[in-house]
C-alpha cells in the first residue's frame, strides 16, 4: 500500500511540473515574464530537464500542429491512463 502511495505521490508530481513547464513557457511567450530573468532562466533550465526525457521521444510522433505543442497534454493524459490501470479504485 506505501508503494502504491509514493507511485501515486511521483505521477502527480510529475503532471505539476508538466503544468508548471507549460505556464511557465506561456509567460515567456506572452513577454509576462522576461527570459532573460535569472530566476527565469534557472527555473526554464531545470523544469526542460525534468521533463525532456519524456518529451523528446513523444514529439518524434506528434509534432507541433500550427504551432501548438501538444505533447505535455499526451503525457498527461497517459499518466492518468497509467494512474488508473495501477489504482483502479
Amino acid at each position: 500500500m506505501f508503494l502504491f502511495a509514493i507511485i501515486s505521490f511521483l505521477i502527480n508530481t510529475y503532471i505539476l511540473i508538466i503544468i508548471i513547464n507549460v505556464v511557465m513557457s506561456w509567460l515567456i511567450a506572452f513577454d509576462i515574464v522576461n527570459e532573460e530573468n535569472d530566476a527565469a532562466v534557472k527555473l526554464t533550465a531545470l523544469l526542460k530537464k525534468l521533463t525532456d526525457p519524456v518529451f523528446v521521444p513523444v514529439r518524434k510522433y506528434v509534432p507541433p500542429i500550427g504551432g501548438i505543442d501538444f505533447t505535455p497534454l499526451i503525457i498527461i493524459i497517459g499518466l492518468q491512463i497509467l494512474a488508473s490501470i495501477i489504482f483502479p479504485y
